[in-house]
């Protein structure tokens, strides 16, 4: 890639900050302004032009400019001094200025030349096409999922897996990689009819180094609901009592070898009741090894017309192509020779370039080229995306490299860590974050990263990155020298970023910790018992991302302490965390949702923070606390005190900026409010165990909560609400998702009168009466879950804009508004182990509908 110089400008711009006050710089402060000068020039015409031929020098001088200055700050920091303030005297930065001043001349004179082409120069052959499966089509945004040419294919399959053949069946689909097994199996596992049919229903990918223990915990997750810690043989003996004497489809996608299919298959009883097994595989050995008798699915190409029908939704939608690209277009879909993956990444990659015939025959010719002689033509197609992504998302494409296979990860994880790794670029308008989860959409929309899960409000949750897009991440990784990770042995030093899948790859490390010494990311996924090698991390002074989550330690390892330059810190450990913390001036992100902390006051001197996901914060008193202010931290979650504190107000005061805010566990405060209107921007809260949520004028009240305007997302937990409280939720006009769990109803007279000592059956009679004045104006997503509410007195008028409702372990519900039904945006109504009742209320609702022309409300009841 042509070389990023974002993480060099991320440290020089944090120096010369004119609103920090832990660096001085005003002796040097010229030579310093200068060097961010040049490299923000210099960046900027790499972003214009793909300089490939001096990403070696590039890099060497942004590494050594990058170790001169961290090595000076990390020295002042351990040297003892109780303040970080210090001025800068770094002469050597003299001979990086200049060195960029001749890199920036060669630049200059590369773009007269026009040296370097547009696309590279790519062979292949059309007969040696070998492509990996194809990633399923989808996108956020405009582009919906597109699928073109399998419609036959999924008729045959569905009357397969719904015919009269009582016996457990097993449903091979076989083909070569691309050609859309996957996304077949999704397609049937997700067909209405198919949901219908099968009581239980799993999926699980195997991939070739499958992970036994994994595979059994997706599918007992998927069966049941719930996840499980037990060990292998346990949960293969759970499956099958699960399984047993049920209805089942199980859908075992990507499998390789037919050593998985003799440790799993016992596992699977046969009910006689029409149970299916769906397998999807390369290798047509393995389906006939797992069942010989069963006729294999092959898959075939698309034709011509199914390859432009395909790149035509994947670039226009339902738009027209322009006349004049028409001719070229078709052309393209033909060369790509009915392979769905390389229509997919042509599309993706067309959909983002200018509509003109010149690019389209520029891509055109190289797509020919590519289809011509090479031995791996999905890597060179796979390569083109690569090349002509923007040079501020290649670091984060290749990201994904250091992450195992089939790897699933958050969008706040992988967000964090391209902040703390300084990859993104900050605006002064817009958060990190925002620009960071910006980038991260781009990277769908162009079919790179693919969408594992979404939230309930329908928005991305985590992701994932198909395995043949992971591999030009490692092979990318290894030419730009970006990380030392999976096929370790094509890796050179230095080892600026180090990858480790298993807990033994770990342990080596301290066998190689001479080579560390100038590393600056550790990450470590993919599995769960380890040692920490705290040896090897002596040496790696400047260490600024550490990531341990996935792996379980058993203690805290305090040598992180003395890793002073750290922006990114996860561990799951169990232990509490000692004193020390603040030692870490410069953290942003810390990941510790199972340790609580020795001296919790410690954190509010880490003025740096963005992200805190903790087990808790304890409130004590200001004067315990001594706030700070962090006017970076956008997460927060809150633990209570074993004291009762005072006051909120400065605990509130000292996080002004702050987006999601959880507040938990029955809080002792001598106040009676919460007042949260000054956080300006706060979009989700999360309130747990109040004792009230009440209405604005806290009439009656034990405690209230007094909002802010931005709520978008309000999660109530175990809180009691009053009947007067709905007017003030109404007047939370950008609320759109608003979620009860565990939440009782109480009427104004029962707050009033305090008595704690109702009975069962008085507090299990609920009520929720929706006043015709309340309007949720902008609520759409409705979520009660695990509520004795009984009666819900409601209409359309005060859910105008409703899309989803979900109502789960609602036991004592009698039903469901009938009026809700004449919301015109309702979509979908859920429910999970609610009344008999509340599920016939809402299949009335659907059939009512239905009988006035909306076909579009489904219901769906587990």
């Amino acid at each position: 890639m042509a070389y990023n110089l974002q993480t060099l400008i991320t440290i020089l711009e944090g120096i010369l900050d004119p609103d920090q006050t832990r660096w001085v710089v005003d002796e040097n402060n010229a030579q310093l302004q200068s060097l961010l000068d040049k490299a923000t020039s210099l960046q900027q015409l790499l972003d214009k032009s793909s300089l490939t031929k001096l990403d070696s020098q590039i890099r060497e001088v942004a590494h050594q400019a990058e170790e001169i200055l961290e090595s000076h700050m990390v020295d002042h920091m351990l040297s003892g001094y109780d303040s970080a303030i210090f001025t800068f005297t770094t002469p050597d930065l003299q001979q990086v200025i200049l060195d960029l001043d001749s890199l920036m001349e060669q630049a200059e004179k590369l773009v007269e030349m026009d040296d370097d082409k547009m696309l590279p120069e790519l062979d292949s052959a059309m007969e040696q096409l070998k492509l990996v499966e194809m990633p399923s089509i989808s996108s956020s945004g405009s582009m919906s999922a597109v699928v073109v040419g399998i419609g036959e294919d999924l008729t045959q399959l569905k009357d397969r897996l719904t015919g009269i053949q009582t016996k457990l069946e097993i449903v091979p689909i076989v083909g070569m990689g691309g050609v859309g097994k996957t996304t077949l199996a999704r397609m049937l596992y997700e067909d209405p009819l198919i949901v219908d049919h099968f009581a239980y229903r799993a999926w699980t990918t195997v991939s070739q180094d499958y992970n036994m223990l994994q595979i059994l915990k997706s599918l007992f997750r998927c069966i049941t609901g719930n996840e499980c810690d037990q060990r292998t043989d346990e949960l293969k003996d759970m499956l099958y009592k699960s399984l047993y004497g049920r209805k089942y489809l199980i859908v075992l996608d990507d499998i390789w070898s037919t050593k998985f299919w003799d440790e799993i298959k016992m596992y699977f009883p046969n009910n006689n009741n029409g149970s299916r097994i769906v397998i999807t595989t390369r290798e047509s050995d393995v389906a006939n090894y797992a069942d010989s008798s069963s006729s294999q699915h092959q898959m075939r190409l698309l034709s011509e017309s199914e390859s432009w029908n395909l790149l035509h939704q994947l670039v226009f939608g339902e738009d027209d192509c322009p006349p004049e690209l028409q001719e070229i277009g078709r052309k393209i879909a033909k060369d790509c020779g009915g392979l769905p993956l390389a229509i997919s990444v042509i599309g993706g990659l067309l959909s983002k370039m200018e509509r003109s015939e010149d690019v389209w025959r520029k891509i055109g010719d190289n797509v020919i080229a590519a289809i011509s002689g090479s031995d791996e033509p999905c890597s060179a197609i796979l390569s083109l995306s690569y090349n002509h992504l923007p040079s501020h998302l290649k670091p984060c494409f290749l990201y994904m490299g250091t992450f195992p296979e089939d790897y699933e990860i958050k969008c706040s994880r992988l967000v964090h860590l391209w902040i703390a790794e300084g990859f993104v670029k900050s605006n002064g308008e817009r958060s990190l974050e925002e620009e960071a989860e910006d980038w991260l959409k781009s990277l769908i929309d162009r079919n790179l990263f693919l969408v594992r899960n979404n939230k309930k409000d329908g928005k991305p949750k985590s992701y994932s990155m198909h395995d043949m897009l992971r591999d030009i991440c490692i092979r990318k990784s290894g030419e730009d020298m970006f990380l030392y990770g999976p096929n370790k042995s094509t890796f050179s030093n230095p080892r600026r970023r180090m990858s480790f899948h298993t807990s033994d790859e770990l342990e080596d490390v301290n066998d190689s910790k001479e080579s560390m010494s100038l590393t600056r990311s550790v990450i470590c996924a993919g599995f769960w018992n380890a040692e920490f090698p705290s040896d090897a991390f002596f040496a790696a002074r400047l260490l600024r991302v550490l990531d341990l989550t996935d792996p379980r330690l058993s203690y805290f390892p305090t040598v992180i302490f003395e890793l002073v330059n750290l922006r990114f810190l996860g561990i799951n450990c169990l232990s509490s965390i000692p004193r020390g913390i603040s030692r870490l001036w410069n953290l942003q992100t810390l990941i510790a949702p199972y340790c609580k902390f020795d001296e919790p006051a410690e954190l509010w001197k880490l003025s740096d923070l963005r992200y805190l996901k903790v087990r808790g914060i304890k409130l004590l008193t200001d004067e315990e606390m001594n706030y700070g202010v962090l006017k970076k931290l956008q997460r927060i979650s809150l633990y209570p005190s074993e004291k009762e504190a005072t006051t909120w107000d400065g605990f509130l005061k000292s996080i002004p900026n702050i987006k999601k805010l959880s507040i938990d566990d029955d809080l002792r405060t001598t106040s009676t409010a919460i007042d949260l209107s000054h956080l300006h921007s706060l979009e989700i809260l999360r309130c747990g165990s109040m004792r009230t949520i009440s209405s604005p004028d806290g009439f009656g009240c034990r405690f209230r909560v007094i909002f802010p305007c931005n709520i978008r997302k309000l999660v109530l937990f175990e809180c009691e609400i009053n009947s007067g409280a709905w007017g003030t939720l109404c007047a939370l006009h950008q609320l759109e998702v608003l979620v009860m769990i565990y939440c009782t109803f109480k009427r104004e007279e029962e707050a009033i009168d305090g008595d704690e000592s109702e009975s069962e059956e008085e507090t299990c009679d609920e009520e929720w009466e929706v006043a015709d004045g309340d309007v949720f104006g902008s609520l759409q997503v409705l979520r009660l879950d695990r509520s004795n509410l009984v009666r819900w007195i409601a209409d359309e008028t005060n859910f105008p804009r409703l899309r989803h409702l979900f109502l789960r372990w609602c036991r004592n519900l009698e039903e469901i508004p009938s009026g809700i039904g004449e919301i015109p945006t309702l979509k979908l109504i859920e429910l999970e182990y609610c009344s008999e009742s509340a599920d016939a209320s809402a299949e009335r609702i659907a059939e009512e509908q239905s009988e006035n022309g909306n076909d579009d409300l489904k219901v769906c009841i587990r």
